[in-house]
């Protein structure tokens, strides 16, 4: 390798580090790990790896490389792929941040939406109960019944959200947020 193409090697090497240090310090937005950030903005790089490149790459334990990767493939960060006449297992990044976006947080929306609205109508079932309740007093009744209209106030807010990840499930939400649009 002559002098120059060394010296470019190691810029390209240096630009290669710059992104892999961003991604890795801002994927706890995604709840990983920063041993699992690290092996995600590394493997972002590669075509594909094998666990044993992963390790030798980052030196990290086989435990520690295992549970990263899961954690990446439950969030669909990685994929794993096949390779013919391989026996190694060889995983891929998810280099389309707009599908990364869009799979995780609509993960996390539509849990929110169903743990919150599950526990609502559960609350606002029992606040009905107590409204009925032939024994509760004015002012029980009263409290009751303000808890579930904030309550039903509040469901809005979740059908609105389930909304918005209907939109970026079916690709609407692009004609407002065009993904080629710079400022």
């Amino acid at each position: 390798m002559s002098e120059s193409d060394e010296k470019s090697r190691i810029r390209i090497e240096g630009a290669k580090d710059k992104v892999i240090g961003a991604i890795a310090e801002t994927m706890d937005l995604y709840g990983v790990t920063p041993a699992a950030a690290n092996l995600y903005a590394t493997m972002y790089f590669k075509d594909q790896m094998t666990l044993d490149e992963m390790q030798t790459e980052l030196e990290m334990s086989k435990p520690s490389m295992s549970t990263s990767v899961r954690k990446l493939q439950e969030i669909e960060m990685v994929k794993k792929t096949f390779t013919r006449g391989s026996r190694k297992h060889t995983y891929i990044a998810e280099k389309n941040f707009f599908r990364s976006f869009m799979v995780f947080y609509c993960q996390m929306w539509e849990r929110e939406v169903k743990m919150n609205m599950e526990a609502i109508e559960e609350a606002q079932e029992d606040f009905i109960n107590v409204i009925k309740d032939s024994s509760s007093t004015p002012g029980i009744v009263a409290e009751a019944k303000t808890y579930y209209d904030q309550l039903e106030e509040s469901k809005t807010y979740y059908h609105w959200l389930d909304n918005l990840v209907a939109s970026i499930r079916n690709g609407e939400i692009f004609e407002f947020l065009p993904k080629d649009k710079q400022v």
